[in-house]
């Protein structure tokens, strides 16, 4: 081996180690005007986690010493790429869970302070200190706004645009409704929205139960080949073809299919999203219908 190979080796490992420490630093982004391509380039670069530039860096330290021990070129980008994608190909999705029971509890909670002879902007206020923490910040806002005045109705909207979910527009509506009538049978419903957003719970860790598994699969499946590829490329003339160009471009298109595949299996069991009713996106939706 020439000594040009191990400088070059070393200097790459000196420059992942120098941009995974650059990319930690917090540094401010200068504003950009809107629409340019800079602009949003650094945007997008800004938004990166601190922890993918790490593992960025050290993808690179052990691509390039796969490469010099192994002769497998192709490592200095496959490595990087494998330990900052497989984490997120292979990690659960944002369980919806936790959402729905929240709503579900402060749907309850404000129907439960309704039948004690609240009224309705009253009991959104009270509901404040024990909203559950994942709809906390926006249980506040309405609070807020409520406070200063806002139109009850109005406030609702935008409460709901802060939660951003259909199940949400449910119990939304039916206060949107009170609020306009200031009629009984508010209590009622809020109840059976939330008997219903039980049974959308139970559903839900049912189908997430169901998703788990071909994830579980597939790590196991990664694991074994990235065992199988790291002992092969130290075992010598069983993979020694691999080390030419042509096989450097099979290796390549090899690892790229099996990457695709672990994208279309994240891409087959992301949940997805339902409609919304209400906000300025379902109001759009319904003005095209219209004019259609």
């Amino acid at each position: 081996m020439t000594p040009l190979v191990p400088g070059v080796g070393g200097a790459l490992v000196v420059a992942g180690v120098i941009g995974a420490v650059a990319g930690m630093r917090r540094v401010p982004v200068a504003p950009r005007r809107p629409g340019s391509g800079s602009g949003r380039l650094v945007s997008a670069l800004g938004r990166v986690r601190s922890r993918t530039w790490v593992l960025a860096g050290v993808g690179v330290a052990a691509g390039v010493v796969v490469a010099v021990v192994s002769g497998w070129l192709v490592a200095v980008v496959a490595v990087p790429v494998a330990v900052v994608g497989l984490p997120v190909l292979l990690a659960s999705p944002p369980s919806q869970v936790p959402r729905l029971e929240a709503l579900e509890e402060w749907a309850r909670s404000v129907a439960t302070i309704l039948r004690a002879g609240a009224g309705l902007e009253q009991a959104l206020l009270v509901t404040v200190g024990s909203a559950p923490p994942a709809i906390g910040p926006e249980v506040t806002r309405l609070a807020v706004r409520i406070r200063a005045r806002w139109d009850t109705t109005t406030a609702l909207r935008a409460f709901a645009d802060d939660l951003d979910d259909a199940a949400g527009d449910l119990v939304i509506a039916s206060l949107i409704l009170s609020a306009r009538r200031r009629g009984g049978g508010l209590a009622a419903s809020l109840e059976a929205m939330a008997a219903s957003l039980a049974a959308q719970v139970s559903a839900r860790r049912q189908v997430e139960t169901d998703w788990a598994k071909p994830r579980g699969t597939a790590r196991w499946i990664t694991v074994i080949t990235v065992v199988m590829v790291v002992l092969l490329s130290l075992s010598g003339r069983y993979v020694a073809p691999y080390a030419t160009t042509l096989g450097q471009v099979i290796l390549l298109v090899l690892l790229a299919g099996y990457a695709a595949v672990l994208v279309w299996l994240r891409w087959m069991i992301r949940p997805q999203p339902v409609p919304r009713f209400l906000g300025a996106a379902a109001a759009a939706r319904t003005r095209q219908v219209v004019r259609l």
